[in-house]
């Protein structure tokens, strides 16, 4: 068997090895990208949209307006928002300007934005108005120094976004009332910049370009250090796998994930904007009959999602209904993809769900299945151009093919480390470039990889990872609370959910008391759906919790009576 079996599994003209030199920049690709497709149509949202020559116009006047502040190449900005026109305008700005984004999921809590803000040292925040309170909580704990602030009709037109903006404020109360003295405006930032000059940052393949928080076993959110060489290696790793499959400048994809997800980020804003695709921005998935209608509207060619996505499509009236006669490809991520929501989605569709792998540390992909694979195969894929897979016993030993270990990822896509923290990149990170995923898996005669289970304790909600210290810790806070054990339940709808098996310390305790409090401190799929009360969990003899015990042991979607 060949060392790497997996290339003589690849679509035809799809090579082992990709171009990195083509591009030295994400910036490179994006004003490229605005020159050569200009007059064609980049990003539709609300019914509105934005040509690329209008993308390269906001974005510098964006970018030189940043400069203006003061802001330099290297400093960190964060970006709060829903997929709203103004994302890739902030976040293209930001990148021409030389600064590094910082993608922040805007239901954070206070707790958990006040973490990232510190971490990262951001000095600059774009954040649409509906979470300014959440802001204002922690904005003085913080190195914020610059608030722009932005509505969600902003970028609509007019009248559109003015009654947009009045029904969310004053009909549906969806802005909490805040206080953030010296935010400025999104829409004057773009007016002051336009007169401005942006000043070309020099960057290269080794500069940051996002960092991308992700969580980790110590419950503590980590910055991934995505380069500029990561993501542009990532973007001409999918290029390269999409192929001739797609037709530059005709292709309109539909964007549901939110961009501040990486999947999203890489495949649908940046991957289809180098082919001068056309992003439909769909803001509130949730509202799958909403989606739907969008869905009506449009000519679409490709989709990207999650597992829970396409299964509540396939689950609303009106979906089955829907032209799918444009549609050539759907790809799934973020968590697996399940055999039966696959293969009704090619019944209905007539198009194949194909699976890919990846992670906040490679960019994110590193395993895709061939794009001209006929039906579910239960696979990751193989690994894509210039990307090694291996498979390790816990002596770091490679293992034989057909025998599961942990599945390590090497390539330009891997990420330079997590942000100031030298230890838990030595952790995931060797020498020779190799990252442990923490997942389990193996590989077959033909270089398809399978995950089998994940080594890390992480619980998996819709594609979210949710991570147990980080849901044990603010549980424990509780003060009727002995002990506690964070694990994930199966769940039709998202995968897992959260379970948490608690010694209490006061009998009174109720699982309401302990929900309620997980809202103040947790971003919704954090916050567990079932509380069960237990006399001890089971521990090693130090007094670790065992983990794979506790799911044994408790691991029903069950919880204990009030």
């Amino acid at each position: 068997m060949s060392e790497n079996p997996w290339l003589e599994q690849y679509p035809a003209n799809v090579p082992a090895e990709i171009d990195m030199n083509e591009f030295s920049s994400v910036v490179e690709v994006i004003e490229k990208s605005c020159r050569e497709y200009a007059d064609k149509v980049a990003y539709l949202n609300f019914g509105a949209s934005l040509t690329y020559g209008q993308v390269d116009e906001y974005s510098r006047a964006f970018g030189a307006r940043l400069q203006a502040m003061g802001l330099k190449p290297g400093d960190r900005i964060a970006i709060m928002m829903p997929n709203v026109l103004q994302y890739p305008i902030a976040v293209f700005g930001a990148l021409r300007a030389g600064l590094v984004v910082v993608n922040t999921n805007p239901l954070y809590t206070a707790r958990e934005l006040k973490h990232q803000l510190k971490d990262s040292g951001a000095r600059a925040i774009v954040i649409i108005e509906n979470f300014a309170n959440v802001l204002e909580a922690v904005i003085d704990d913080t190195e914020v120094e610059h608030v722009i602030l932005t509505t969600m009709g902003d970028m609509v037109g007019f009248p559109k976004g003015a009654i947009m903006n009045f029904v969310l404020r004053y009909v549906k109360k969806m802005v909490p009332k805040f206080d953030l003295p010296g935010a400025v405006p999104f829409k004057r930032v773009l007016a002051d910049g336009a007169g401005a000059t942006l000043t070309p940052a020099k960057l290269g393949h080794d500069d940051l370009a996002f960092l991308q928080y992700t969580g980790g076993t110590t419950g503590v959110s980590k910055g991934a250090m995505l380069t500029h060489g990561n993501m542009v290696a990532n973007m001409q790793q999918s290029s390269a796998w999409l192929g001739d499959r797609v037709s530059p400048g005709q292709e309109t994809i539909i964007t549901a994930l939110p961009l501040y997800h990486i999947f999203a980020l890489t495949a649908n804003c940046l991957v289809f904007l180098k082919f001068g695709g056309r992003n439909v921005l769909i803001t509130n998935p949730r509202d799958m009959p909403g989606f739907i209608k969008e869905l009506s509207k449009v000519e679409f060619t490709a989709i990207t999602g999650v597992n829970t996505l396409f299964n509540g499509l396939l689950n609303t009236p009106g979906f089955s209904e829907l032209d799918f006669s444009n549609l050539r490809m759907t790809l799934g991520g973020g968590m697996a993809v399940q055999r039966a929501v696959a293969e009704k989605w090619k019944k209905v569709t007539g198009v194949p769900l194909i699976e890919a792998y990846g992670l906040t540390e490679t960019s994110p992909a590193a395993c895709i299945n061939p794009m001209d694979l006929e039906d579910y195969n239960g696979a990751i894929g193989l690994p894509i151009s210039s990307t090694s897979c291996q498979v390790i016993d816990a002596d770091g030993n490679p293992q034989p093919m057909g025998e599961t270990g942990e599945l390590c990822v090497k390539g330009p896509q891997v990420m330079k480390g997590y942000w100031n923290r030298p230890e838990e990149t030595a952790k995931v990170l060797d020498d020779d470039g190799w990252l442990k995923t923490g997942d389990m898996a193996k590989m077959d005669e033909k270089g398809f990889f399978y995950i089998v289970d994940r080594k890390k304790d992480m619980i998996l909600v819709s594609g979210f990872n949710v991570y147990p210290n980080e849901i044990e810790d603010v549980v424990a806070a509780h003060p009727k609370v002995l002990e506690v054990g964070a694990i994930g339940a199966p769940d039709e709808k998202s995968g897992e959910v959260v379970k948490v098996v608690v010694v209490r310390k006061d009998p009174s305790l109720t699982v309401k008391e302990i929900r309620e409090h997980c809202r103040k401190e947790l971003t919704g799929y954090k916050v567990p759906k079932y509380v069960e009360f237990v006399d001890e969990l089971p521990k090693t003899n130090v007094g670790k919790i065992l983990r794979r015990e506790l799911r044994d042991q408790f691991g029903e979607p069950r919880s204990s009576e009030s």
